[in-house]
């Protein structure tokens, strides 16, 4: 019996914490049924973005990379940094612009500077035809009315690790994005979370990993991957009283249209 297809919508495998095991990582993620790997390069320096790109490939599975600034590092941002941008999303194996968006979390930059780069970021993406990915926390109102009012919906795009409840899943549904659930859906004390992962239409869900951040039970605190998908897939099934090959598919088919994944199976 096949392995049901798999897609990790959104992991950081550029991250030198798979520098030693990155070829092992991949083959784990391979054996669990993951065909792509959207691998996002917005950690830290433009180099992290480089660093993405050059892992994106067409052999088994496919990995697809994302360029931009992280709101982390928005208060850093330059017009350099998105000249260099622009020029990175020339090239076909960039699928997506971001992750862009706004913490209020952790405010590592200043919330001015965060709105000012997530509004520069969803202009490129107008520029470049490409969807945005979208990092949210504790930001929700700000997050929604930048979206309105720069009309990310024209490029569409994802709420990527989703971490609110169902009113506001349905608020980003109503823009005409998707909604990506990590590993957060199986922790504990996630029943909000859980709470939007069913109301979620099947034509708007995606799942990730985030890895190397927020392994899902049963591997919390150790480093995540995308293998670990599977779980975050196993519990979406579970709390939407579905098969687990149904979100499978689903999921698999819905990254192959948003970020054009030239998964030939799920071409439509």
């Amino acid at each position: 019996m096949s392995v049901p297809p798999l897609v990790d919508s959104h992991c950081h495998l550029a991250d030198p914490r798979y520098d030693t095991d990155r070829d092992d990582t991949i083959a784990r993620a391979v054996d669990r049924g993951v065909q792509a790997i959207v691998c996002v390069g917005a950690t830290g320096p433009m180099t992290t973005n480089e660093a993405a790109l050059s892992l994106a490939r067409h052999d088994t599975p496919r990995i697809a990379a994302v360029v931009g600034i992280h709101p982390h590092d928005a208060a850093q941002a330059t017009d350099a940094d998105y000249i260099q941008l622009r020029t990175l999303c020339v090239s076909h194996h960039v699928v997506a612009v971001g992750e862009t968006g706004l913490d209020y979390h952790y405010n590592h930059s200043p919330p001015e500077a965060q709105r000012t780069q997530f509004r520069r970021a969803v202009q490129l993406a107008h520029e470049v035809r490409r969807p945005v990915v979208i990092h949210s926390r504790n930001a929700f109102p700000d997050t929604a009315a930048i979206l309105r009012e720069e009309r990310a919906s024209d490029v569409g795009g994802v709420i990527h690790c989703f971490t609110d409840g169902p009113d506001e899943a349905r608020a980003y549904l109503d823009l005409g994005f998707f909604i990506s659930l990590s590993g957060i859906a199986t922790f504990k004390n996630a029943d909000d979370v859980r709470a939007a992962a069913r109301i979620v239409p099947d034509d708007r869900l995606l799942i990730e990993t985030d890895s190397p951040y927020l392994a899902p039970v049963p591997n919390r605190g150790k480093r995540n991957e995308p293998a670990y998908v599977q779980h975050v897939a196993e519990k979406i099934a579970e709390v939407r009283g579905v098969p687990f090959e149904h979100v499978a598919y689903t999921t698999t088919a819905n990254a192959n249209q948003l970020f054009g994944l030239q998964l030939a199976e799920f071409d439509r």
